[in-house]
């Protein structure tokens, strides 16, 4: 069961009262949405999106007790606006976006996001929903990178989206070893990137695969564009005095919303000074809350 990070301190920040309407962008299994529904009784609704259709179907067999307050639609957030006036979910008192990768797409989705599984290197979140209008499937998996990209595109995605000092010998390798045979599971590319990372550096804090799995999976499903279509969205949907909390799990992400609240200053009031982060007991019970970081602010 996946633990929603920040729980306390994002109810704490969207200040959810009886009757209020809220968004919950990358609902998941609903940790969130569940907390959020039962402060607004008796008559609050939560939208939920997923990219995700397996995750929809998890979150409606888990919340399935809130009934009609509860709207779940298989889509990315980076649609939100129109998700909202489809479904005709109007005043929007708050928004939740929740970045995070969820323990069931570790643990049990087998798309290749965890580098502790041997399992094919799939990393999509959404394999439907690429284009809704011309129905055109989301057919780039990590796979697909690792064999047919070049390597200085590699490299580029490495670098940028993992942030890995060792981006230039993982793509050479990567680039070489597909020669020989095609790279197609977890495990295989664990293996590639042992071989071309330093050995002093393949046992620190972080597993030494850790930002090129990161670089894959963003770069898959195109997270830090869609997170910039869903900021500006967001602001426009939220009813005057309506609040955004947002949670993020790397600095590219934490860099663009911070960004973001400092542009829309004359629209937004930034309610976080400084990022909130985990508590020591948090991270105990849930390490990979530990990456967590949360913004939050209030529309004018």
């Amino acid at each position: 069961m996946h633990t929603a990070v920040l729980q306390r301190e994002a109810i704490e920040h969207l200040k959810p009262e009886p009757n209020e309407n809220f968004i919950d962008c990358a609902i998941g299994q609903g940790g969130h949405s569940r907390l959020i529904l039962e402060k607004t009784a008796p008559l609050g609704r939560v939208l939920g999106i997923d990219a995700d259709s397996c995750q929809i179907a998890n979150c409606k067999a888990l919340m399935a007790d809130f009934g009609n307050r509860l709207i779940l639609v298989n889509d990315s957030y980076a649609n939100l606006k129109a998700i909202a006036e489809k479904n005709d979910f109007k005043p929007v008192h708050g928004i939740l976006l929740d970045l995070g990768m969820s323990t069931w797409h570790l643990e049990e989705s087998g798309r290749g996001f965890s580098f502790l599984r041997d399992e094919p290197l799939d990393m999509r979140y959404d394999r439907k929903i690429k284009n809704q209008k011309s129905k055109i499937k989301n057919n780039l998996t990590a796979e697909r990178i690792i064999n047919e990209w070049t390597r200085e595109e590699i490299e580029k995605i490495l670098r940028e989206y993992g942030e890995e000092k060792f981006a230039k010998r993982i793509a050479k390798r990567i680039a070489e070893q597909r020669k020989t045979k095609p790279i197609k599971s977890t495990f295989q590319l664990v293996e590639v990137i042992k071989a071309a990372v330093p050995r002093k550096s393949g046992h620190g804090r972080i597993h030494f695969a850790t930002r090129t799995f990161q670089a894959l999976r963003i770069a898959v499903n195109d997270e830090l564009n869609n997170l910039k279509k869903a900021l500006p969205q967001a602001k426009d949907i939220l009813t005057p005095g309506g609040r955004l909390a947002v949670i993020s799990f790397h600095s590219l992400e934490d860099r663009i919303v911070k960004n973001f609240l400092k542009e829309e200053k004359q629209f937004l009031t930034t309610l976080t000074k400084k990022p909130i982060t985990s508590t020591e007991e948090e991270i105990k019970n849930n390490p990979r809350s530990r990456s967590a970081k949360m913004r939050a602010a209030q529309k004018l």
